[in-house]
Formats: C-alpha cells, sequence, structure tokens
C-alpha cells in the first residue's frame, strides 16, 4: 500500500511539473498607461478589498481595470477548499469583516460602476456559507441608484436552503454559480464539490426566481472532450440557465493541475454554436472568457 501511494503521489507530481507550450494565438495585451489600474489598486488598498481579479491572477485585469471595472471578493482571500486550478490562497480563512459592505458599497460609488460582480470564497466553516454576506453587501449596494448588481456564489455545500432564503432578502439582478467542469473530472478539478449539488442550487434558484437570469461558466482544456463540455451544457440548461461563459483554462503556477489542451477559437465557436441552439439566451466563449467578463455587455443583450 506504501508502495502503490508513492508511486500514485509520484506520478501525480510528474504530471503537474508538465507543461504544454502556450500557443501563440494567446496573447495578453498590456496597456502603456496603466496610471487608471494602479489608482483603482490604491483605492482597493485603502478599504482593504479584494477582487478576484487579482487573487485569481485573471489574465483581463489590465483591460477591465483601464475600463473602471472590477469582480470584488468579499469574505477574505482565503479559501476553505483546495481545488488544484485555483490561484486563490487556501487555508485557515479570516475572520468576517462586518464593515465590508459598507466599504464596498463605498468603492463601487467612487469607481461610479453601472455593473457590479460580487463573488467569494468558499467559506465551509461559516453556517450560511457566507450568504448572509452577499445578502448585506447587495443591500448596501442597492443605496446606490442605477446599477445592477451580479453574484458570482459557491455552491454553498450542504446549506443551499439557507443561502437561498438569506438572499431572498436582497435579490441580485444576475445568478451565478460556475459548473467549472465535466463531472468525470470533478474529483480532480473541484474536490469536495459535487456536480449534482451545483445544478440544484441553479436549479433551486431559478425555480424560486424565474425572473432572474441564472447564469454559470466552464472552465476547459482539463481533459474533458468536446462531447462531455455538450452534455454539460445540455445539464446546465435543463436546470435554469440562461446565460453561459466558456473559457480557456491557464496553469496559474507549475504547482497547479496542467493543461491538457488549448482549444482553438473554431472550437470555442462550435462550442457557442451548439449552446446557442440548445436555447441559452446569450453565451460568450472564448480564450481569454471568463465568468465575470463583460458581464455588464452580457447582461444588456439578454434585456433586448
Amino acid at each position: 500500500m506504501l508502495i502503490k501511494n508513492f508511486l500514485k503521489n509520484y506520478y501525480n507530481l510528474i504530471e503537474i511539473n508538465i507543461m504544454l507550450i502556450k500557443p501563440n494565438w494567446i496573447k495578453i495585451k498590456i496597456p502603456v498607461d496603466s496610471s487608471k489600474v494602479k489608482k483603482i489598486k490604491k483605492k482597493l488598498r485603502k478599504y482593504n478589498i479584494n477582487t478576484v481579479c487579482e487573487e485569481a491572477q485573471c489574465p483581463n485585469l489590465t483591460e477591465c481595470f483601464n475600463q473602471g471595472t472590477s469582480t470584488f471578493m468579499i469574505l477574505g482571500s482565503i479559501c476553505t477548499r483546495k481545488c488544484p486550478f485555483c490561484g486563490v490562497n487556501k487555508g485557515r480563512p479570516q475572520k468576517i469583516n462586518l464593515n465590508e459592505p459598507k466599504k464596498l458599497a463605498k468603492i463601487v460609488s467612487y469607481l461610479n460602476l453601472k455593473y457590479v460582480v460580487i463573488t467569494s470564497v468558499n467559506r465551509d466553516d461559516l453556517k450560511d456559507g457566507g450568504a448572509s454576506q452577499f445578502s448585506q453587501c447587495i443591500k448596501e449596494i442597492r443605496n446606490i441608484k442605477n446599477i445592477k448588481i451580479e453574484i458570482l456564489v459557491p455552491d454553498f455545500r450542504k446549506k443551499e436552503k439557507i443561502a437561498l432564503n438569506l438572499l431572498e432578502k436582497n435579490l441580485p439582478d444576475v445568478f451565478n454559480h460556475n459548473i467549472e467542469n465535466v463531472p468525470r473530472l470533478y474529483k480532480k478539478v473541484r474536490p469536495g464539490a459535487n456536480y449534482k449539488n451545483s445544478l440544484k442550487l441553479l436549479n433551486n434558484f431559478h425555480k424560486k426566481f424565474p425572473k432572474i437570469p441564472t447564469k454559470s461558466g466552464l472552465m476547459v482544456g482539463l481533459g474533458e472532450n468536446n462531447k462531455e463540455i455538450f452534455n454539460v451544457l445540455k445539464d446546465l440548461y435543463d436546470n435554469g440557465v440562461s446565460m453561459l461563459t466558456v473559457g480557456q483554462y491557464l496553469q496559474p503556477s507549475k504547482f497547479h493541475l496542467p493543461v491538457k489542451r488549448y482549444l482553438t477559437a473554431s472550437e470555442f465557436l462550435e462550442i457557442k454554436s451548439y449552446a446557442l441552439s440548445i436555447g441559452f439566451s446569450d453565451v460568450y466563449c472564448g480564450t481569454l472568457v471568463r465568468s465575470s467578463y463583460h458581464a455588464y455587455d452580457q447582461y444588456q443583450k439578454i434585456l433586448k
């Protein structure tokens, strides 16, 4: 048994360190003038507000920050889970900052945003999974006129009913929960999560609040095949999801899961065409697409 475990860990280590050469079509343009980016980061540090753009090493950070948009990450910057694809810090979570909702509202007002995306780390240590903090943040931001709010929530493992009841007090304009990948790879990609439970969360929210758009997203390139991707899209649509994002997984470091394949533009187009053909209202699909990439544009499209 000891030899078997040693060999398993040895081969896992080898797999993590094998890195595919990134194709030349994956290029991130860095603007010459980064004064606006520096200004936003300075303000974020002043109010001690985290963004998933920074914590998860998003490739679109400079583009979004230069446009004056960002995805705020509440409930601290340390996740209670250890998903091997994610660049967010893992470990013992921080104490909840009860002033966070008011601070978040201040910086949203300062940035003069029309559309806000709020996400969080997983907080399995909390009785409500962090839902009450989401609700309070929505409540505070609602005091700002003419603003729309999207929340990108964790799966609230075993606390879904409690979470939805808390969110009902202060509803968002879009409810987003990422399915992330195909069920066959869940134990490897999302340890601690459950594919069916994530679908159930999306379905329950849609049934409870049918007038609010429900959204989800996938990373591709982790070892899944196109047939599996299409099956996941069908599952999402059948469970009330109307908005979709699909993007290429990019390895944050040599210690994270390796990229198994880089999808071409034509493959992303095929995925988008299939999603639209089965009924999705809007689909953002491409190499650098992320959950909240151009989220306001996507929201506006479904209103037309």
